[in-house]
């Protein structure tokens, strides 16, 4: 019963502080990118407004870069502490890789952000750009390691396991490109920049409902709308393509996100229901006939394996999954939806005068990180009973540590996260509820831009125009 209670304890623990730490980077990347593309338009156009959204944005960026490197400290530590048969088995493929993403991702981020936030009349606008880029391709490159370590526990490739049960690598390329890493990657990236964008876009109309809105607000805004309108719907896509490989690899999970006990031809799309797993069944479902085969197998009578296919112990816990994989996907479809909103506002030039979809837009800001936290849970707690997908169970994973002491862990864990990241978040909401002010380059010689080589355009900031 001891070893039942760690177990649950440490999984608890885990799933707290992933939690608290997905966010911070899925916004850093999204903001990273953001920030690139706004220093990039200032020393092409020469518009002031893309130097005082830059400025605005970094103070944010260096807040939330800060939480995050906090956070995932703490993961570090938790393998050896909690999951210590864990890094043993899975050290000689995951230690690398993990420390492949420190080497070419953490250096290069914390190398290049002094110059980023600080270095701008030290070094001159084209050094002090590339530095931007630099850390965005450092944030990049952090998503890519640790996606591929997750991927590769997903769907393991390229393993042998030697004569004390560890993992040995036999093949580097294939376990870095994994099956599920390419599919991972990309929607986690595009998550990512929709999460920044929605972000972007409630902070710009929060502050076009306050006042007619000066024009970096509406800069913002518009430049989230856009990104809404585009990536949105590329995510959809993206997603069927990632559903469609966890079909091949892990069956189990996609019955219990469906909620699909028995095996059907031409499945239906369940919309609601109440997993009863007790009685194996799906209560109050409501579905569309055929439409689940019809988007998982392209067919319209297509199979789709029910959870009866499977023992119960191999079976992931169904209620949680069904859940979170439709808010996320709904999430999803509402960002669709303001999207095209947007672009019908924009149409019609009403864009920065909507006050119905500035609305919209300010309760969705916070929908990206829920949906972020919504595929997270879907994605880990559909691998179970596994760490290793179908080689490595959780139970086996766990270290031989007293339930107490990991109790006693994350209550510490939860007070401190609470009081710390409360904080900081706390803070960054005050930061955005103010407008950005208009800021001068200052760069030497009072030549603000011509100092980069680069003439401005005639026209500087040109209110009510989108860019």
């Amino acid at each position: 019963m001891e070893t039942f209670d760690a177990l649950t304890l440490a999984r608890a623990q885990f799933a707290f502080t992933i939690s608290f730490h997905i966010i911070f980077p899925a916004f850093s990347i999204g903001l990273a990118s953001y920030l690139a593309v706004l220093n990039a338009l200032w020393l092409a156009t020469g518009r002031k407004v893309y130097f005082s959204l830059f400025q605005y944005w970094k103070k944010i960026f260096a807040i939330a870069f800060g939480m995050g490197v906090v956070s995932g400290l703490v993961m570090s530590y938790q393998f050896g502490t909690n999951w210590s048969v864990f890094s043993d088995k899975t050290g000689p493929v995951l230690g690398p890789m993990m420390g492949y993403e420190v080497l070419s991702a953490f250096f290069l981020e914390a190398g290049f952000l002094g110059i980023m936030l600080f270095g701008l009349h030290r070094v001159g606008p084209r050094l002090h750009f590339l530095a931007t880029l630099m850390v965005a391709f450092g944030t990049f490159m952090s998503a890519f390691w640790i996606l591929s370590v997750n991927s590769w526990m997903q769907t393991p490739a390229g393993y042998a396991v030697n004569e004390v049960g560890q993992f040995v690598v036999t093949d580097w390329f294939a376990v870095i490109f994994n099956p599920s890493f390419p599919y991972r990657l990309v929607h986690m990236l595009l998550a990512a920049y929709l999460t920044t964008a929605f972000v972007v876009g409630a902070t710009g109309a929060y502050q076009m409902l306050k006042g007619p809105g000066n024009p970096a607000s509406k800069t913002m805004f518009s430049m989230a709308m856009w990104m809404a309108a585009i990536v949105a719907p590329i995510q959809i896509v993206a997603g069927d393509f990632h559903g469609l490989n966890t079909l091949h690899h892990q069956p189990a999970k996609i019955a219990a996100m469906e909620g699909h006990f028995d095996t059907h031809q031409g499945a239906p799309l369940y919309l609601f229901g109440i997993p009863n797993a007790a009685e194996e069944r799906l209560d109050y479902a409501v579905g569309i006939p055929h439409l689940g085969s019809l988007i998982l197998t392209h067919e319209y009578n297509g199979e789709l394996k029910g959870l009866k296919e499977w023992p119960k112990e191999e079976r992931p816990p169904v209620a949680i999954l069904f859940w979170s994989f439709r808010i996320m996907v709904a999430l999803g479809v509402a960002m669709v939806l303001v999207g095209v909103w947007s672009l019908l506002s924009r149409w019609r030039k009403r864009l920065y005068a909507d006050r119905g979809l500035h609305r919209l837009v300010l309760a969705m800001g916070p929908a990206g990180f829920v949906a972020v936290l919504a595929g997270w849970i879907t994605t880990e707690v559909g691998r179970q009973p596994y760490t290793v997908y179908g080689l490595l169970t959780t139970a086996q994973s766990v270290s031989p540590i007293a339930a107490p002491a990991v109790g006693a862990s994350l209550i510490a864990f939860i007070i401190v996260y609470f009081g710390l990241f409360g904080a900081g978040t706390f803070y960054m909401v005050r930061l955005m509820k103010k407008a950005p002010v208009r800021e001068e380059p200052g760069l030497p010689h009072d030549q603000p831009i011509r100092a980069a080589g680069i003439t401005p355009a005639p026209t500087l900031d040109v209110p009510g125009v989108a860019p």
